[in-house]
């Protein structure tokens, strides 16, 4: 159960009641249930339960029809979340979704209305079409680690921005960003990705948004249609919107203004992808009459936690912490990377046997390069860790080979053919897609085998859960906890200590959060030179800080390799933080 406020989410029974179960300001953020609304919602303030619960009145009271919302978060696990969040309040019409699987549900449902023939095919990733524009374009990318992958980073970087291959070199220019292949050959590249995106009739993640909203723009048929069904809008995690997200919001809201949106200028750390906080600080600006109201006060973290993150951050609205005193926030300086990640494994044992479980201690790094280190460390110790990444638990390959198998096999146990518990059944189906006892070993070049092994892990430790709840639970069940699961998007989690970069932690938390490599070139990275991208990184360091709920640790190591000469410096965000009682 989860607690936001000093109050578990639970089933209110009446719009009084929920509103009782809110601090002062979660409660003027509910009774602002119309027209636009600002929340300015700090690290670990219950901006979840905030939103969930001025729906929930709203609906509840009467002030809207809970069909005729939809709201956008940037993540399916977060849009997971708050479906489930407001199915237990008893609001369970509302649609929430990601911006694209909304515009990509309203694309194929318009495209053979207003445009005409079959809607275009998605690609799950630029890298094969931007290899053939490349070889059109004569432009050589393989010369270059990481090349193809930063071509199609600038592509979707362009596209976000709304700006066309001829515009390429001049906002690049202006933004200080540079191409590997250089800023030419790089509008060359995109010009050819486009020609063969539109001559294949493939769509990417930024033409789903564009066209979205070129067809609700263009049509005043579709139009009408999507504002007769939408006619709330709440977004979250605001102050990571980007241009073209904004342009197909401005389209989905017509000339109306019932939109409530929630954000924190204070984790801003995806410009480099296009995204500006500067719609959630001139929300007021754009909508004169909006309500602004600050959730600060902070039920996640310790107050020595939310100590370190004030002093990295200086606010205006300074976090203020709700829960009792925890551990002292430890400083650590090692003397190079390999007695660093020797000695993080230490206290990863120490906290596990002080009885942190592994699944709730991370590291988290500022490269995913740096995780390796700490592989082979936890490794070494004999301690179980996973590597979080990007991809989505529920699209991976061999999670979509099991839940198929574990279909199949409950089938077959209804017909009464298995007597084994619930573990059991699970783990001889999953035995034969790669689960093994014992994890893989931690080598060079494994990251998919490894992956492949967490996920099945995961999949075994929820059947060890849900048989410890009810040892009745057949495969049936089981089958359909996980169909569930996969429409909420909540991942099971296995036993392991998180090892992930500090931009996958966003919206995540731990009772003990390590965070090594605070050294200048790394945080801040050696890339960030102007004031904004400085700051940017200082934001990070934030963000990677407040995910701890109890035990935080800081550390760096003066030298790279052991029995190297110390001449790094510690991170400069270090010198203004200190360590409180």
């Amino acid at each position: 159960m989860r607690y936001e406020g000093g109050v578990a989410d639970v089933m209110p029974g009446t719009s009084e009641a929920l509103l009782a179960g809110l601090d002062p300001e979660q409660r003027q953020v509910a009774l602002a249930a119309r027209g636009p609304v600002c929340v300015l919602a700090g690290a670990g303030t219950g901006k979840t339960r905030a939103i969930t619960y001025r729906i929930a009145y709203a609906a509840l009271s009467g002030t809207v029809d809970p069909a005729h919302v939809l709201a956008l978060t940037f993540t399916v696990r977060a849009a997971g979340e708050l479906r489930g969040r407001l199915r237990q309040l008893g609001v369970g019409q509302v649609r929430a979704s990601t911006f694209h699987a909304a515009a990509l549900r309203q694309l194929n449902y318009f495209w053979p209305r207003v445009v005409g023939g079959r809607p275009p095919q998605l690609i799950d990733s630029k890298a094969g079409l931007v290899r053939e524009a490349a070889k059109r374009a004569r432009v050589r990318l393989d010369g270059t680690p990481g090349a193809l992958a930063d071509t199609a980073a600038e592509i979707e970087w362009a596209k976000v921005i709304q700006v066309r291959p001829d515009g390429y070199p001049a906002a690049a220019a202006a933004a200080g960003r540079s191409a590997v292949a250089g800023a030419d050959n790089l509008a060359a590249v995109y010009a050819a990705y486009e020609e063969l995106r539109r001559e294949r009739h493939l769509i990417d993640f930024e033409s789903v948004l564009e066209l979205t909203a070129a067809i609700l723009i263009d049509s005043r048929v579709a139009a009408g249609q999507v504002h007769d069904i939408f006619r709330h809008f709440v977004v979250d995690e605001y102050q990571d919107v980007n241009p073209l997200q904004k342009l197909l919001l401005e389209a989905w809201l017509g000339d109306r203004d019932d939109l409530c949106v929630v954000g924190d200028p204070n984790q801003v750390i995806y410009s480099f992808t296009g995204a500006t906080s500067t719609y959630l600080t001139g929300f007021t600006a754009e909508f004169p009459a909006a309500t602004m109201v600050r959730l600060v006060r902070d039920y996640r973290s310790t107050p020595q936690v939310v100590a370190v993150a004030n002093q990295l951050v200086r606010s205006a609205s300074p976090l203020a912490a709700q829960r009792p005193p925890g551990p002292r926030p430890v400083l650590i300086e090692y003397p190079d990377d390999a007695a660093e990640a020797a000695g993080l494994a230490h206290r990863v044992r120490t906290l596990m046997t002080a009885g942190v479980p592994a699944r709730e201690i991370a590291i988290l790094v500022r490269v995913n390069a740096d995780t390796e280190r700490f592989e082979l460390a936890l490794a070494e110790a004999g301690l179980p860790y996973v590597i979080r990444g990007a991809e989505r638990f529920y699209d991976r390959p061999v999670v979509r080979q099991a839940l198929v198998l574990l279909r199949g096999a409950a089938r077959g146990e209804t017909a009464g053919d298995s007597s084994d518990s619930l573990p059991d059944s699970v783990r001889h189906v999953l035995t034969g897609i790669g689960l093994t006892p014992r994890p893989p070993s931690a080598l060079r070049g494994a990251a998919s085998v490894r992956e492949n092994w967490e996920s099945l892990a995961a999949i075994a430790q929820l059947a060890d859960d849900m048989h410890a709840a009810g040892p009745e639970a057949t495969l049936a069940d089981f089958s359909a906890e996980l169909t569930m699961r996969a429409d909420l998007g909540q991942a099971p989690a296995v036993d392991g200590v998180t090892l992930a970069s500090m931009h996958a932690a966003k919206g995540l938390e731990w009772d003990a959060v390590l965070l090594p490599g605070l050294v200048e070139g790394l945080m801040p990275i050696v890339h960030a030179r102007t004031a904004e991208a400085l700051e940017e990184e200082r934001r990070l360091l934030y963000v990677a800080v407040t995910r701890a709920r109890e035990h935080l640790c800081l550390s760096w190591s003066s030298a790279r390799a052991p029995g190297a000469r110390g001449g790094r410096q510690r991170s400069r965000f270090l010198d203004g933080v200190r360590l409180e009682r």
